[in-house]
């Protein structure tokens, strides 16, 4: 069955590199028919011609952007669906033809999260010896009092505002960076095939390492953020890329540690934790986070630089010196505040004293973006 679902999500890739179609609508109409000969339900067929129209729609992406890339196939023997299938007497049950059915056994913990109040399983994708859920959950939003400011640098992440800052240090992930890639250059094989095996064993070890002390540090920043009734305040750092390019009078040992840094990250895993909860996120644009991290949060003045403060700025105005990372986190918040005020209704301005309305304003999506929904993943006996 799984094989089945390969050869046609391969079968629609190939249909629509020969049609020149991308979309679902047209790859549908035109794939549909030709996947008649697959002795598999229908629902299967619909969702191996949606999983080719996104990896025909990537490629088009890469194309646009100038990227080189291969003609595109899937590999791995699989089995995606978002129909016809149930949870019933503690296993999933997917249809395998026409009255037949496939159990398959899922965890307490599979079953526990499943049966919280608010979630619905949407889809699962199966693989020879894992079943992953994809799940939503609807519950209300928090009534935020108060916004926090997320500043995420290479070695730390600093939260806070004009009450309180914290300060969460991430140099362990830097250290797992360079020590992975010096183990991957010590390499010697003259087989390629074998040393990308083992550089890909190295760096799948080092994402799942960096990820976990990233996870400890988000998990506390989103509970204390619930605890507190603030909204989590982020900044737009996407391009950030650029400014580490060969030419920009950098060394490469420093453009090769910025442009390992995994700065989206930390975002991704605060925006589904928050979401998850029902805790708003606010995005701030570059236009509205321009000097964050060097504007004196208690005058305005823009903030001195010395060598000798190293990652420390001093205010002409207030004769102080301030950690630019704080200070960029106590601005994130501010500016935040700024949105909410901006999003109140002009009857409730004199009616609430604090920020809550404006939470209310700004409804955030429970369903995850990228991946329609946080996944739950457990081992399968093949």
């Amino acid at each position: 069955m799984l094989e089945v679902f390969r050869r046609m999500i391969n079968d629609s890739i190939r249909i629509g590199l020969v049609n020149d179609a991308s979309s679902l609508r047209r790859l549908s109409l035109l794939a549909y028919n030709q996947l008649a000969h697959y002795d598999s339900p229908s629902s299967y067929k619909l969702c191996s011609i949606s999983r080719a129209a996104g990896i025909l729609s990537a490629r088009k992406k890469s194309l646009k952007r100038g990227f080189p890339t291969r003609e595109p196939y899937t590999a791995k023997p699989q089995l995606v669906s978002c129909y016809g299938f149930k949870i019933r007497n503690g296993g999933l049950e997917i249809p395998v033809s026409r009255g037949k059915h496939l159990r398959l056994p899922l965890t307490e913990h599979t079953l526990a999260v499943i049966s919280q109040p608010g979630v619905e399983v949407r889809s699962f994708t199966l693989s020879r010896n894992r079943l992953s859920l994809s799940i939503a959950r609807d519950g209300p939003m928090i009534e935020c009092v108060s916004t926090v400011g997320v500043d995420r640098n290479l070695r730390n992440l600093t939260v806070g505002n004009d009450e309180e800052t914290h300060h969460y240090d991430l140099s362990e992930t830097v250290r797992i960076a360079s020590t992975t890639i010096r183990i991957v250059a010590s390499f010697k094989r003259e087989d390629t095939r074998i040393r990308t095996v083992l550089a890909s064993k190295y760096g799948q070890r080092r994402t799942a390492r960096t990820g976990d002390l990233v996870h400890n540090a988000t998990k506390t920043i989103v509970a204390r953020a619930v605890q507190r009734r603030e909204a989590i305040v982020l900044e737009e750092i996407r391009g950030i890329r650029r400014l580490y390019r060969k030419g920009n009078g950098q060394t490469r040992k420093y453009r090769r540690r910025m442009n390992g840094w995994s700065f989206s990250e930390a975002q991704r895993q605060i925006e589904y934790k928050a979401r998850w909860i029902g805790l708003p996120i606010i995005h701030l644009s570059r236009r509205e986070t321009r000097g964050s991290s060097m504007t004196c949060p208690r005058c305005g003045e823009r903030l001195q630089s010395d060598k000798r403060l190293k990652r420390k700025l001093w205010c002409g105005s207030c004769r102080m010196v301030m950690d630019r990372d704080r200070v960029a986190a106590v601005n994130l918040a501010r500016r935040g505040r700024v949105r909410f005020a901006r999003s109140r209704p002009p009857n409730l301005i004199e009616a609430q004293g604090g920020a809550v309305e404006a939470v209310k304003g700004n409804p955030m999506p429970t369903v995850i973006p990228g991946v329609d929904a946080p996944k739950l993943t457990q081992p399968t006996k093949s």
